[in-house]
């Protein structure tokens, strides 16, 4: 018997296996549609600097024993919106989209929303509904599904309407089998930390009984959109300088250096050709195989090339990332540190670290942890995210006067061209030693400010005892005193406890000193 050999489109793959894409099951398929549809329209957004203004309903169409529920989702942006020659690939097509960029952008894989698609028409058999402009033309309304098999999109309408006001954006209606009512503590917990992440923007979410949830902006700040670039020396394996190579058209090794990686001038050029033993003037297509994988093993080992570019990078800054705690938490306390860019395996990195104390924090016991890659909340898998593991066992938090019961968070952000997922459902972040190290160092800090902050606290509370021991028996004792002496008039406490409190604060400076 022969065995049959084939092959399936991407498609098809991802339908055969979409949990690896986060799509297990109806209650975690609903959390991640939502996630998906609504991290696209704050890329939208982002892209050319508009306010994000989203809008997200979820109405439940039917019900049965046998039906866990079928539910209509809607997601409305005021992004860049898509051409209409790109609308049918780009909702129809796996693995199709401008995610492929090296640049940051929350999207890893151009995958996400493709797959809120195809699970919905598996689950429905019901197409999607997509309606975007421009705001340069008119707006053009689609009706797709997904020949699953071929991996192309199958155009059931297709409608123009006029578009006077020019509005801009993109709107996603689909039917889809969902649990709502089990997902929605993580779905409400998703929109409270997209608030923290993207304070600039306004979030408006209708649940299926008809409850409002809104997330409205603190600012008009807006982090700087991230600038495409070109790959580091570090970050290049034999594959990538293949394909680099084919696509050249540079005539120079020299060239070529400076062409197609980023901070490579004329020195560093020549000092590392020199090093790999290139000729300067050698025609990188004349290159042999074994010449391609020397060239790619000299620079892993070349150490003269500069840091990684960050200008591809869009990290939120202190700024707004503090105004983002602040509105959800309204804390007593709130400090954000802001890393150095750095590099692992070529790719830039910079880690964002904001603590918060008091206000809405909770106090449970232990410290309450945000993650956030990219501006994406990660709200699975806690336990095995780099984090988690520099917060609970590299930082000894006693030694920064914090009480195991204190009603304290941390928020950590790392923003990277390519973040270290552990898996394709991106919830959690492998432990790099570089990227651990700049959590662990920008924890530190954020910690130090805290400890600083509680030691006045402490002081203030020991104060405000000692005041209130002489409120209590400052005016006994001038009373006894003004009728020991014969007076009619009592002392003036006010200015008593005005001298008490001065006589304070100058033994609390001296101690310090």
């Amino acid at each position: 018997m022969t065995e049959l050999f084939q092959e399936i489109s991407p498609a098809d793959f991802f339908y055969r296996n979409r949990d690896i894409a986060g799509f297990t099951n109806p209650s975690r398929a609903i959390y991640s549609t939502l996630r998906e549809l609504v991290e696209n329209s704050l890329d939208s957004c982002e892209t050319y600097s508009h306010l994000p203004d989203i809008y997200i309903r979820v109405s439940q169409i039917s019900e049965s024993e046998e039906d866990p529920g079928t539910y209509f989702v809607r997601v409305q942006d005021n992004g860049c919106g898509v051409p209409p020659d790109m609308i049918p690939p780009a909702f129809g097509q796996v693995l199709f989209g401008s995610k492929y960029k090296l640049r940051q952008t929350r999207g890893t894989f151009g995958l996400g929303g493709k797959m809120a698609i195809l699970y919905g028409q598996i689950t429905t058999h019901k197409p999607v509904r997509i309606i975007s402009s421009t705001g340069r033309g008119k707006i053009h309304e689609y009706e797709l599904s997904m020949d699953i098999q071929h991996n192309k999109p199958i155009i059931l309408k297709h409608k123009k309407h006029p578009n006077q006001n020019k509005w801009h954006g993109t709107i996603i209606e689909l039917h889809t089998e969902a649990d709502y009512t089990r997902a929605m503590s993580k779905i409400l917990d998703y929109m409270k930390q997209t608030g923290i992440v993207a304070p600039y923007a306004n979030l408006t979410f209708v649940d299926p009984k008809g409850r409002l949830y809104r997330s409205v902006r603190a600012t008009q700040k807006m982090p700087k959109p991230p600038k495409e670039t070109t790959l580091h020396p570090h970050g290049v394996d034999v594959e990538a300088l293949k394909r680099i190579i084919e696509t050249t058209t540079t005539r120079t090794m020299k060239d070529f250096m400076k062409t197609h990686f980023q901070r490579v001038g004329n020195t560093i050029a020549r000092r590392f050709l020199d090093s790999a033993g290139v000729n300067h003037k050698k025609n990188p297509k004349r290159l042999e195989p074994e010449e391609i994988v020397r060239l790619v093993n000299a620079m892993k080992t070349f150490n003269d090339f500069l840091a990684p570019d960050a200008s591809c990078l869009s990290p939120l800054g202190e700024e707004l990332l503090e105004a983002g705690i602040n509105k959800e938490f309204t804390p007593e306390f709130v400090t954000v540190h802001q890393r150095r860019p750095a590099a692992y395996s070529g790719f830039p990195f910079i880690v964002e670290v904001g603590i918060a104390y008091g206000g809405q924090i909770q106090n449970t016991g232990k410290t309450a942890l945000y993650r956030f890659a990219n501006k994406i909340p990660l709200l699975f898998d806690e336990s095995s995210d780099v984090s988690w593991k520099v917060v609970d066992s590299l930082v000894d938090w006693r030694h920064y006067k914090v009480p195991p019961d204190a009603p304290l968070a941390v928020f950590v952000h790392l923003c990277s061209t390519k973040i270290p997922y552990k898996t394709v459902g991106k919830e959690f972040i492998a432990d790099r030693p570089d990227i651990e190290r700049e959590i662990l160092n920008a924890v530190r800090e954020t910690a130090r400010r805290l400890s600083i902050f509680l030691s006045k606290k402490q002081h203030l509370e020991r104060e405000k005892k000692r005041l209130d021991v002489f409120e209590e028996y400052l005016p006994k004792i001038a009373s006894f005193s003004a009728k020991l002496a014969g007076r009619k008039t009592v002392p003036n406490i006010k200015q008593l406890l005005r001298s008490v409190m001065k006589y304070g604060a100058e033994g609390e400076r001296e101690k310090g000193n």
